[in-house]
């Protein structure tokens, strides 16, 4: 059998040459040349066969279309981000940073499937089999039945899956595996995309489900390239300070459930817990309202959640800072000119800081009014009062536009005790909710109006 070669393709013009060289030969075009695989092999037998057979060309309407089944990993909060658990031959890839929880959470959820019954598979690149060991006993998980298999040669990883066929089977990491066909170190451009397109082949081929777990880039995206987040089924990024207790598991990419869902962990002395009542942890422990806070409800997939939003405003001199955490920096800076032209409340000499309590990130411009609020309440250092939020998106000509799912979001506060609340007018209700009284608002001038008034 003839051996595969090492060739270097030039993304630009397509042109192949034997060695890398600084500039394609073909059209000149610098650092182009990425290292690929020559196969002498007959086409039908290339590393880049088909994931599945040939299939005839059929009409949409005519393909049956049948539900996914899905298998619960016994964590709830990590089977609300997957859209109900894993789902055979998916593919997921998960990133977050160094000692996050990243293997404490797989390692908890492939004990717990295999608890179920199910075969399960731990493949360590980053420890040795001690290690794990090691973790799985601080974990509280003594007697686990969880085979683990430390290996980073690709070949050796794809044998073992063929001969065990596990149901779901984690890498841990994919920045670890290498293929010896390929010269390039582990970690590399190549390696990873490589090798995830290998394991991603065989879980759609044998039905395994496997979990990646990918390493993130300073800025906190997932390293390596970009396609990698195409191949698979589902991308989960965890998130939160790790001085912090609290973890978030956001899901980014889902062919098989939401996106934006988030599941809320706690990490304990036995791992990670799912915290069934995240709005708790995001709210204030204040005995007694402080000026410069208010409340929102923000919605991260499915699910509503009450975020406090905390506002700091303090004489700045002549270059005032505009800061936020867990909130869109640029829209801070919008949302100050608006509350000057339109409410007349300026802070052109004022430092600005505005925080998401509990490390949440907020993507979404509902939160627009409960930034202006919080930030109004501080710099006349008046509290809003008790069991007050606000929610709804602002507009450059001062309008309050209406939130997605206004009645779900109103009806979770009330769930938690909120009494009063301001909110678009398009989000009102057309029937009274019980235990909570209703300012609808269609410009910020209103919204600040209801503010006195209730003060």
């Amino acid at each position: 059998m003839a051996k595969d070669k090492t060739i270097y393709t030039c993304n630009a013009c397509g042109g192949t040459s034997p060695k890398w060289l600084g500039k394609c030969p073909h059209c000149q075009a610098w650092n182009t040349l990425i290292e690929s695989i020559a196969s002498s092999e007959a086409p039908a037998k290339n590393r880049f066969a088909a994931l599945a057979k040939t299939a005839e060309v059929a009409v949409l309407s005519d393909i049956e279309a049948s539900d996914v089944d899905r298998t619960p990993t016994g964590h709830e909060e990590l089977d609300r981000v997957l859209g109900g658990g894993m789902v055979e031959g998916g593919v997921v890839l998960i990133g977050g940073d160094p000692g996050i929880g990243k293997s404490t959470l797989l390692l908890q959820a492939l004990d717990s499937l295999q608890r179920q019954g199910k075969s399960t598979l731990y493949v360590t690149g980053e420890e040795s089999g001690a290690q794990v060991a090691l973790r799985s006993r601080r974990l509280g998980l003594e007697h686990s039945q969880v085979k683990v298999l430390a290996e980073i040669q690709m070949e050796k990883i794809l044998s073992t899956l063929d001969a065990h066929q596990p149901d779901v089977a984690v890498i841990d990491s994919i920045q670890t595996v290498y293929s010896e066909q390929l010269t390039s170190a582990p970690g590399s451009v190549a390696q990873v995309r490589e090798c995830a397109a290998h394991l991603t082949r065989a879980a759609k081929a044998s039905g395994t489900a496997i979990v990646l777990v990918g390493h993130v880039t300073k800025d906190g995206t997932l390293a390596g390239p970009r396609v990698l987040e195409h191949m698979v089924d589902t991308v989960l990024y965890f998130e939160g300070d790790t001085h912090s207790q609290f973890r978030l598991v956001r899901a980014i990419k889902n062919r098989f459930g939401a996106v934006n869902e988030i599941g809320v962990f706690a990490m304990t002395e036995k791992g990670l817990k799912g915290v069934s009542n995240p709005s708790a942890i995001f709210l204030s422990q204040h005995a007694e309202p402080v000026p410069g806070s208010c409340v929102m409800v923000t919605l991260e997939g499915t699910r509503p959640m009450l975020v406090e939003i905390q506002a700091l405003v303090d004489s700045g001199g002549p270059s005032p800072r505009r800061l936020s955490v867990g909130l869109d920096k640029d829209r801070l800076a919008m949302l100050l000119a608006v509350l000057h032209r339109h409410a007349g409340v300026a802070c052109m000499d004022q430092d600005v800081f505005v925080n998401a309590v509990g490390g949440v990130r907020i993507s979404e411009p509902a939160a627009d009014l409960a930034v202006l609020l919080s930030i109004t309440s501080s710099l006349r250092g008046k509290a809003l009062p008790k069991g007050f939020l606000a929610f709804g998106e602002v507009g450059l000509a001062g309008e309050v536009r209406p939130a997605p799912r206004g009645q779900e979001r109103l009806k979770e506060a009330a769930k938690l005790g909120f009494s009063v609340a301001v909110v678009p007018r398009a989000n009102a209700p057309k029937k009274p909710i019980e235990g909570l009284t209703l300012h609808a608002v269609e410009r910020v001038e209103e919204a600040m109006e209801v503010v006195r008034g209730l003060a």
